[in-house]
């Protein structure tokens, strides 16, 4: 089998992305990383969340986003609460003033999605993330090995 390239264009394409990413958060007056800016998309859809839980829904290794929440909560957009029903449980929840920011956060979102899929038509769109979903999940299947 011939050399295939499929995982350093996503790689290309990752590292690019967030360039664009950062400078549209940037330009919409939002100062968070796009690294952040995934937990905070997480916590955006269900907030009050466990560490464990963020690191599923994220895929961040534990070190990795233990450093992240720390710069978010230095920064003030997220802070860690004891759970009610188990006091040995941590959550993360937003501050307030994250919470108003989801609506720019999606803006920047979908600005950033019509860059990437510019000339494609909605057939292909489908197509190619049921392959990048399949090469997801490959790739979870063999870290839990």
């Amino acid at each position: 089998m011939s050399q295939r390239r499929g995982g350093f264009l996503v790689t290309q394409i990752h590292h690019l992305g967030r360039r664009v990413f950062s400078e549209l958060l940037k330009e919409h007056g939002l100062e968070i990383g796009p690294g952040q800016g995934r937990i905070l998309f997480a916590l955006w859809q269900k907030d009050g969340i466990p560490i464990n839980e963020l690191i599923r829904k994220t895929l961040l290794r534990k070190s990795t986003l233990s450093e992240l929440l720390d710069n978010l909560e230095d920064a003030g957009h997220v802070k860690r609460v004891q759970s009610d029903e188990d006091r040995r449980k941590v959550l993360i929840e937003l501050t307030d003033k994250t919470r108003q920011m989801l609506k720019v956060y999606i803006d920047v979102s979908v600005e950033m999605t019509n860059i990437f899929y510019k000339g494609f038509q909605t057939e292909e769109i489908d197509q190619f993330e049921s392959y990048l979903q399949r090469v997801l999940d490959n790739l979870v299947k063999q870290e839990e090995k």
